[in-house]
C-alpha cells in the first residue's frame, strides 16, 4: 500500500534523523547494555566470593574448635588474599588476632589487626580492628607503639563508635600518667556513650571503673 505525502514525509525526516544520530544512538545502547552487563556479572561475582568465603571461614572455625593453630593461620591468611573486601576477611582476622594474643604472640595479633584495620571492608570491623590495634599498642607502651596509636586516634571516629574512640584516647593518656588528660577524656566518652542506647551495660560498668580509677564523675 502506497504511503500518502504526510507518512512518506514522516519516513524521510525519520531517516534523516536515523542517518544523522545512529552510531550516538548505537553507543549509548551497547554502553547501556555492558553497564547491565557489568552489573550483573558483579553482582554474581559478589554473590560466589561471599559464598566461598562463608566456606572457608566455617574451616577456620573448625579448626579453632580442633585447636590447629596452623589451619586456622592458613584460613585466614587465605581469606585475606582471596576473599579481601568480603566480610569474613575482616572476621577471621579479628579472631585470629585474639587467638594469638591469647597465645601470648603479639606480634602476630598486630599482623592481623592492621591488616582488619586497613582493609576491613565494614564499618564496625574497621572501627573494632583499630581500636583493639590502639589497645595492644598501649599496652606494649614504647614511645613508636604510643605514636601509632595516637594517629589512629587523630583519625576521625567511625561513626557510632565516637564514645569508644573517646574511651581509647583516655588509655592512651592514662598508660602515660596523665590522669588529668585521661580523666576529660573518659568523661566525653561517658556523655557520649549515654546517648548511645544501644551500647551494651557491661562498656558502661567498665567506662564507669575507669573513670572512678581518675577520679571522674559520671554525668
Amino acid at each position: 500500500m502506497p504511503l500518502d505525502l504526510e507518512e512518506q514525509e514522516q519516513l524521510d525526516q525519520f531517516k534523516a534523523f536515523w542517518q544523522k544520530y545512529r552510531n550516538l544512538i548505537t553507543g549509548i545502547a551497547t554502553a547501556a547494555l555492558f553497564a547491565y552487563a557489568a552489573y550483573s556479572g558483579y553482582q554474581w561475582w559478589r554473590n560466589n566470593q561471599a559464598m566461598e568465603a562463608s566456606k572457608l571461614y566455617e574451616t577456620m572455625v573448625s579448626a579453632i574448635a580442633k585447636g590447629d593453630k596452623d589451619q586456622t593461620q592458613r584460613a585466614t591468611e587465605d581469606l585475606q588474599k582471596d576473599f579481601a573486601r568480603t566480610p569474613y576477611a575482616a572476621m577471621s582476622s579479628l579472631v585470629a588476632a585474639r587467638i594469638a594474643s591469647d597465645a601470648g604472640d603479639s606480634a602476630k595479633a598486630m599482623e592481623y589487626l592492621r591488616w582488619a584495620a586497613k582493609n576491613a571492608a565494614n564499618d564496625g570491623y574497621l572501627a573494632l580492628a583499630k581500636l583493639r590495634l590502639v589497645a595492644q599498642l598501649i599496652e606494649l607502651g614504647s614511645e613508636k607503639d604510643f605514636a601509632e596509636a595516637d594517629q589512629i586516634l587523630n583519625e576521625k571516629p567511625i561513626i557510632g563508635f565516637e564514645a569508644l574512640w573517646l574511651e581509647r584516647r583516655g588509655d592512651w593518656y592514662l598508660a602515660q600518667k596523665k590522669n588529668d588528660q585521661a580523666k576529660t577524656s573518659y568523661q566525653d566518652a561517658w556523655k557520649k556513650l549515654d546517648q548511645a542506647k544501644e551500647f551494651p551495660e557491661e562498656a558502661r560498668r567498665l567506662l564507669k571503673v575507669k573513670l572512678d580509677a581518675v577520679g571522674g564523675v559520671a554525668q
